[in-house]
This record gives structure tokens, C-alpha cells and sequence, in this order.
């Protein structure tokens, strides 16, 4: 059986050429605050000023642009809670296609909402009982469509990986080098694409996951050597952030360049969420800010270091985002 083709820092930088003048160079943040909670200098990557307000409209513009005529006319598939869901829905629509998205029913409504308003059709399931994968394949084989997946494609990889690109290129404009760079993780399209990046500019920088608790498949999957799987699909906050297991091209890529991680409770990330929102004025959804969350925590010891953390999201129902600063804001200074 021949082995998948896995993408290399050379498929980033043309996922770069590519989306140059399409998607929006996100800014790289400091905050004096956070320097002094950490004792190191931490830059923060405000991907919720990407369009669709996530990273996934990258690997999906870079996936969706690169498809032959022939398979154009009848649009694409997807299945996401809402992040991956926007980024195909503005992608498509960009390239003058239809889009079909398969959205769990419990997803935020701002997420279903602002999917549909990008031209996208939503198609709900249940996360518990139904299989959304087989739901989208039915779909796209109804329709002649081509499925763009969340995370396991070649494309998509390269695509996330212009957020560790943009990461080193700031980072070295500044004459600094990365020693930590800690990504939030779902499926693993950011954070293997961000290591392909990182990795090849900076062999020595530390390249981190950081999860849910209770959904932290990466760090488990790197201390085994396989992919484990969460023991539940529902039950945190995070909500972009509930793949059950790493992808398999994803896990091919992080467990060389990546190998560590970290978890932030749901509590944690209330508290990380207001503190992006206080501090740097930013609006960041619970599965965007875990990484955030973990650092604030203490869970990485930054000392002295150079570090990036990637807010990767801010896609947040206000109900939820008030509950974030409510939580935060009633608990001991």
C-alpha cells in the first residue's frame, strides 16, 4: 500500500503565494501583562481577525482553489461545528461554487448562522447518535460534490501552515527566535501545519498542542506512539475543539515535530478568554483561547523564553462569551 504524500515547508510556502491578498496577514500581539505573568516575551497570533474570524478559512481557500474545472460544478462538502463550516462556505463562494455543510445540531448559532450567511447549505445531525462523516460522503455522492475534510487533507495542512510561517517571518523581523510555540489542537491540521513551518526555520523551538481537558487526545496519542482516541464527544466549552482522535496525516506530522502537549479546563479557558478580551481588546471563542489558557495557567514554564501562542478563533455566541467575562470577573484578583 503506498504510503499518503504528506506536505513539506516547501507546499506552506506556496499555500502562502497562494492566499496572498485572499486571506488577512494576522497580526502577531504582545502584551506587557502577560510578559510579567510569564516572565518571558509572548507574542500572541490574533487569528480571530482572520476572515471568517478563524484560521480554517486558510486550508480551506488553499484546498478549494486548487480543484480542477471538471470537479467545480458540483460544489464541496464539509463537515464542521462551525469554523471549518465558515471557511468552506467563504472559500466556495469566492471560487463561484455551491458549499453543503454538515453541522452538529448543539453547534453554536451564531456559527450556523454566519455559515449560511458565507452561501453555505447546513444539514444538522446529532453529534451522539449520528456519524457526520458518512452523512457528508452521502452528500457529496448525491450531488458529485468533493468533500473537503477538517483536517486530514494535503491542502488544508499546507494552508494551516501559513499561520507558523507568518509566526517565524514576524518573530525574525524582530530579530527574535521562537523557543516555545503552543497551538490549540482538534484534528491536527493547525498544529502539523504550523511544525512543518517552525520546525524547518527553527529546528530547536518547542512546538506544542494544547487541548480540552478531558479531550486530550494529542498529548495521550504522543506518549503512546498511537492514536488514542477522547472517551467522549461531547462535554466542554471548546466545542471547535471535539475531533475525537488525531488525523491520521496530521499524527504522521505532529508526532515527529510536536511530540508534547498540554490541557486547560474549561474553567481555565473562561478566565484566558477575558483576559484576551481585557487586555488585548480581542474577541476569542473557549476552543481559540486553550492555548492561551494553559500559558496563563502555568502549565508551560516560559521563563526567559520566546514564546507564540495562537489564538486560533472567535467565533463565540455572546451568551457565552458573557458567561467568559461573568466567570472570570467573579473570581479572586
Amino acid at each position: 500500500m503506498t504510503e499518503p504524500l504528506l506536505p513539506n515547508f516547501d507546499d506552506v510556502v506556496s499555500a502562502a503565494d497562494r492566499l496572498h491578498g485572499v486571506a488577512v496577514r494576522t497580526p502577531l500581539l504582545n502584551s506587557a501583562r502577560l510578559d510579567a505573568l510569564t516572565g518571558g516575551r509572548v507574542f500572541l497570533k490574533a487569528e480571530p481577525l482572520q476572515r471568517t474570524g478563524s484560521f480554517k478559512f486558510r486550508g480551506a481557500y488553499n484546498r478549494i482553489s486548487r480543484l480542477p474545472e471538471s470537479q467545480k460544478t458540483g460544489g464541496v462538502v464539509a463537515c464542521s461545528s462551525g469554523n471549518h463550516a465558515q471557511g468552506v462556505a467563504a472559500a466556495a463562494t469566492l471560487m463561484g461554487m455551491p458549499s453543503v455543510i454538515v453541522m452538529p445540531k448543539d453547534a453554536p448559532a451564531m456559527k450556523k448562522a454566519r455559515t449560511i450567511a458565507f452561501g453555505a447549505e447546513v444539514v444538522e445531525y446529532d453529534r451522539e447518535t449520528e456519524d457526520r462523516d458518512a452523512i457528508a460522503h452521502a452528500i457529496a455522492t448525491e450531488r458529485g460534490a468533493v468533500f473537503v475534510p477538517p483536517y486530514d487533507d494535503f491542502y488544508i495542512i499546507a494552508g494551516q501552515g501559513t499561520v507558523g510561517l507568518e509566526i517565524v517571518r514576524d518573530l525574525s523581523g524582530r530579530d527574535l527566535e521562537p523557543d516555545v510555540v503552543i497551538s490549540n489542537a482538534s484534528g491536527g491540521g493547525l498544529i502539523s501545519g504550523i511544525a512543518l513551518a517552525v520546525k524547518e526555520m527553527f529546528p530547536d523551538a518547542r512546538v506544542l498542542t494544547a487541548e480540552p481537558a478531558g479531550f486530550d487526545d494529542h498529548a495521550r496519542s504522543f506518549r503512546s506512539g498511537g492514536r488514542e482516541r477522547n472517551n467522549r464527544v461531547a462535554g466542554s466549552i471548546c466545542d471547535a475543539l471535539l475531533a475525537p482522535t488525531p488525523g491520521q496525516l496530521t499524527f504522521q506530522i505532529s508526532s515527529q515535530l510536536v511530540g508534547e502537549g498540554v490541557a486547560a479546563t474549561d474553567e481555565e479557558v473562561m478566565r484566558a478568554v477575558a483576559f484576551a478580551f481585557e487586555e488585548l481588546k480581542l474577541v476569542v471563542e473557549p476552543g481559540g483561547a486553550v492555548a492561551l489558557a494553559a500559558v496563563l495557567a502555568g502549565k508551560i514554564d516560559l521563563t526567559g523564553k520566546v514564546a507564540a501562542v495562537v489564538l486560533s478563533g472567535g467565533n463565540v455566541d455572546a451568551a457565552m462569551f458573557q458567561r467568559c467575562i461573568d466567570f472570570a470577573a467573579a473570581q479572586p484578583a
